[in-house]
């Protein structure tokens, strides 16, 4: 097992998700498997740290998205 450290830089980021490449798949409960949920824990960490994600309302998700998708209205009823 790899010594977990928190992630501070986006290099320190990049390792952990080579790391978690590495590991992907791992069997619950073993070494690698709980380096990997350790991991999984200390990236989800950084992430909402460095990359918050700001409320957005539902509907306004759903048009962005149509709009960028060339979709009107008529496109997606029923």
């Amino acid at each position: 097992m790899h010594r977990l450290e928190p992630i501070r830089t986006e290099t320190d980021h990049a390792r952990a998700m080579a790391r978690i490449d590495e590991l992907w798949g791992s069997p619950k409960g073993t070494p690698r498997g709980e380096e990997l949920k350790a991991l999984f824990l200390l990236v989800e960490a950084y992430e909402r740290e460095c990359y918050p994600m700001a409320d957005v309302d539902p509907l306004v998700a759903i048009e962005f998205s149509m709009d960028q998708a060339g979709l009107t209205s008529k496109d997606v009823e029923s």
